[in-house]
C-alpha cells in the first residue's frame, strides 16, 4: 500500500513538468492548429504564404528564428554558426515542405529529445518558458510559413 502512496506522490509531483499540467491556459486566439500525418504537416499554418525574403532574415535573427546558433545556412557574408544540428543546405532536397513544415513547428513530433524548439509549439507544452513567451509561440504562424519558404529554396 506504501509503495502506491509513493508512486502517486511522484507522478502528482511530475504534473507541473508540463504547461498544460501547470494551468497556463487556453491557446492564443490567433493559434492556428495543426495536425501531423506521416512526419509532416500538410497545410500551411493558417492557410498562409511565406515569403522566402522575411524567412532568410527570421531564420539569421539572433532575436527570431536563430537558426545559425545550431545550424550552417548557406547565406553569403555568415561565417560563424552552429554545428549542433545539420547544415541546412539542400534540405528541400532531401525533404519535402509538409516534413519541413513539422520540424520547424515542432521537431519533438519526431525525436521527442530534440533540443530544437518548437517555433508554433503548443505554448501550453512549453516547458518553463521565459515571460514573454508564457502563453505564445515562439514564432507567429507567418513567421514560421517565412521560415519553410526561405528552406524550400535550399535545393
Amino acid at each position: 500500500m506504501q509503495l502506491h502512496k509513493n508512486l502517486i506522490l511522484v507522478l502528482m509531483a511530475c504534473l507541473p513538468l508540463t504547461g498544460v499540467a501547470s494551468g497556463q491556459g487556453g491557446l492564443p486566439e490567433d493559434y492556428c492548429r495543426w495536425e501531423v500525418e506521416d512526419y509532416a504537416i500538410a497545410e500551411p499554418l493558417c492557410g498562409l504564404a511565406g515569403d522566402v525574403q522575411r524567412g532568410q532574415e527570421i531564420a539569421s535573427d539572433g532575436n527570431r528564428g536563430n537558426c545559425l546558433a545550431c545550424h550552417q545556412l548557406p547565406i553569403p557574408g555568415i561565417e560563424a554558426y552552429g554545428t549542433i544540428g545539420p547544415p541546412l543546405a539542400g534540405i528541400a532536397a532531401r525533404l519535402s515542405v509538409p516534413m519541413i513544415r513539422l520540424r520547424v513547428v515542432d521537431t519533438r513530433n519526431i525525436n521527442p529529445v530534440s533540443i530544437m524548439p518548437g517555433f508554433y509549439r503548443d505554448p501550453r507544452l512549453i516547458n518553463r518558458p521565459g515571460e514573454e513567451y508564457r502563453g505564445r509561440t515562439f514564432l507567429t504562424a507567418q513567421q514560421v510559413e517565412d521560415v519553410i519558404a526561405y528552406l524550400t529554396t535550399l535545393k
